[in-house]
């Protein structure tokens, strides 16, 4: 892409009044920006209303500035993260390395910074890095991605069994698709990238996970995931619609799900409220005909609340990361690395049923947050003895300590 081709496309999503619905109806009449750019009034009130015409004709004021910015960025790149493959690239909406899956949404984005695990660099003959025509790792996630989503407040249950099963997918060769929020979506990042252990990464056949962000590139949101942004950049993607220097606003936030929801083959839902906005992207991911899974969990917890209601509505519940990936019907290459799939060789036959005797303790406390008064009823010990046995337990990372006094027993996914 040249410097011109870049500041064009920019120019067109800083024009006021003008979103991506009339954005492509331009290009889809007139060709790539700059072509929209070079008609005159009466030929873009065809299109457009006089009012965004009349916008069209004038360049916006940030746009020298946004453009250099993002210029330069594209060409920034520290020998350390060169090292580690990391590299920065702009897609467009007219790039033939355009993700598909997401042409097939509501809304598809003009424009999608990447950072990170970007791919194939551009054929021989092509020295412009930022080139367009090459396809990037982006392209293959909607095959094999998977989108984990939930509640910025998770229990410690609810986030376990974020990781848990993004570790699985990952194991299995899937890339999870989050938001990198605080909660569920940071606890489905880690997950997917202890996957790494599994040597599967290392291969580079896949990514490890894909983080979709409400902000500029060029910042980290929250603050808290510096680090794990870093982590995602060696081995996944980071992938934004927003131009650089976007601060963290509300409204983007929701609005990015859309992409989450269009690069899976399914989305995951593993703890949300009544007005989670992880409901939005599962209802967004049912739009475009996706897969919608739901973990269930106390009907007394309200971050099970949103699951609950899912289910009710057609979701499919689910207690494993077997049970998600035999409703998708993935390739037996990858069906086969999950443990319990029907695809998988060591699975255990009926006749392996035995389980282990159940700690009087961890059966005492169920899978509700419980009170220490209640478990003194229930297991008629005396104060000083439960509390050194709840601490065993914590120590062993069996049992959590909640807030308010409550103890919640963690169990595997």
């Amino acid at each position: 892409m040249q410097r011109d081709d870049l500041a064009a496309w920019l120019r067109l999503t800083l024009t006021p009044g003008v979103g991506n619905a009339t954005a492509r109806k331009l290009l889809a009449t007139f060709g790539l920006p700059q072509s929209v750019f070079e008609q005159p009034t009466a030929a873009l009130r065809q299109v457009a209303t006089p009012a965004q015409a009349s916008a069209l004709q004038t360049e916006p004021p940030e746009l020298a500035a946004l453009a250099e910015t993002t210029w330069r960025w594209l060409d920034e790149a520290t020998p350390a993260s060169a090292a580690e493959g990391v590299r920065r690239h702009v897609v467009t909406l007219g790039d033939a390395g355009y993700p598909a899956a997401l042409l097939n949404i509501e809304d598809p984005p003009l424009m999608l910074y990447l950072l990170g695990q970007v791919g194939s660099t551009p054929d021989a003959a092509d020295h412009d890095s930022h080139g367009p025509g090459h396809a990037t790792n982006l392209t293959q996630v909607a095959s094999r991605g998977i989108a984990i989503v939930g509640s910025r407040n998770p229990t410690p249950q609810g986030e376990a069994n974020a990781r848990q099963f993004a570790r699985a997918f990952s194991d299995a060769g899937l890339t999870v698709v989050s938001g990198l929020a605080l909660g569920i979506d940071g606890a489905a990042h880690l997950g997917a990238l202890e996957g790494i252990d599994s040597g599967r990464c290392a291969a580079g056949d896949t990514l490890a996970t894909v983080a979709v962000v409400g902000t500029g590139l060029d910042r980290v949101y929250p603050k808290k995931h510096l680090g794990l942004a870093h982590r995602i950049a060696r081995h996944g993607l980071l992938v934004s619609e927003y131009p650089l220097g976007t601060p963290p606003v509300s409204a983007n936030f929701p609005r990015r799900n859309r992409i989450i929801s269009g690069l899976s083959l399914g989305t995951l839902v593993v703890e949300a409220a009544l007005k989670s906005g992880s409901l939005i992207t599962a209802r967004l991911a049912s739009e475009q005909g996706k897969e919608v899974f739901a973990i269930p969990g106390s009907i007394h917890a309200s971050q099970s609340h949103g699951c609950h209601a899912l289910i009710k509505q057609g979701a499919k519940l689910v207690e494993s990361a077997a049970d998600v990936l035999e409703e998708l019907r993935l390739p037996p290459d990858i069906a086969r690395r999950i443990p319990g799939t029907t695809a998988d060789p060591a699975s255990p036959t009926s006749g392996s049923d035995e389980t282990a005797p159940e700690n009087p303790l961890l059966e005492a406390l169920g899978f509700d947050p419980v009170s220490l008064d209640a478990l003194l009823a229930r297991t008629g010990l005396d104060a000083a003895a439960l509390q050194a046995r709840l601490l065993e337990l914590e120590l062993d990372g069996a049992v959590a300590r909640l807030p308010g006094g409550l103890f919640q027993r963690l169990g595997a996914a």
